[in-house]
């Protein structure tokens, strides 16, 4: 792997892990359709990736206080602690849906070698993202969301596993479906995010310690590292601005032009 190519990878992996446009599916359709290096060669790269945005997560200082905040209205200190518990066990509910994917592991990674399949589910992604923005929107918060709801955008988040299906852009819908105040959503989104990127970095480190490490590369890999993690802060910033305007509608266009350029460069290359 040269370091332009760790260079583009982690770019693309930085601002589409938070912009709802499918990290995963980029990323291989990138490789698919260039030939560049593909997963099983370089696990411990696709780890450093995941480790990137999931650093950019941390060191942006509004996200890290998105945990911490309580809703405006008054309450003492064992009030916002209990706030804050339930947020807790509201992740923790809406992360449980991703066991389900475990038993299917191999034969989601299958798809991710499939790329007229994950331009096909990019498509959907711009569907999904167009009728989101024309939901009518809700009022839950972390106060007042319920147990359903947590489990409902936790398997809305297993499903998006799938790559070419945008893990934000599908927790993002979801929540919004289930009537949750939008700015609430995407905050929720992003927490939810946390536990599921840290366990499939779990799961990747596993499989690459036992293929193997090629320490040579290693340069190579940290360079694609930070650029993942300075594209990320850069993309949850972007995020936040496109939240207030509410424009997610908008990666529709995106997601379309994509998805159907992808097909037709699966069918002709």
């Amino acid at each position: 792997m040269t370091i332009g190519w760790a260079i583009l990878l982690g770019l693309i992996q930085g601002i589409a892990e938070f912009l709802p446009i499918s990290s995963s599916g980029h990323l291989s359709i990138i490789q698919n359709l260039f030939h560049g290096q593909t997963a099983e060669g370089h696990m411990l790269f696709d780890v450093l990736l995941h480790l990137g945005t999931l650093i950019s997560v941390y060191m942006v200082r509004g996200l890290i206080a998105l945990f911490r905040r309580t809703p405006s209205e008054g309450g003492g200190t064992r009030t916002k602690n209990a706030v804050g518990a339930r947020l807790f066990l509201m992740l923790v509910l809406g992360t449980l849906p991703l066991f389900l994917v475990l038993p299917l592991q191999d034969y989601v990674e299958q798809l991710y070698y499939n790329t007229t399949f994950i331009g096909i589910v990019l498509i959907l992604t711009g569907v999904m993202l167009f009728a989101g923005d024309r939901l009518y929107r809700g009022r839950k918060n972390e106060r007042t969301m319920t147990v359903g709801n947590a489990l409902f955008i936790g398997l809305c988040q297993a499903i998006a596993t799938i790559p070419g299906l945008s893990r934000s852009g599908t927790t993002i819908t979801a929540g919004v479906a289930a009537g949750l105040d939008r700015t609430f959503a995407v905050r929720y989104s992003f927490l939810l995010s946390l536990p599921a990127i840290l366990g499939a970095n779990i799961l990747s480190l596993i499989k690459a310690c036992k293929t193997g490490i090629d320490i040579s590369l290693l340069p190579a890999y940290l360079i694609g590292m930070a650029v993942a993690m300075i594209s990320g802060i850069a993309a949850i910033g972007l995020v936040k601005f496109i939240t207030n305007k509410a424009k997610f509608g908008n990666f529709a266009y995106y997601c379309w032009a994509a998805g159907l350029l992808t097909v037709i460069l699966s069918l002709v290359l």
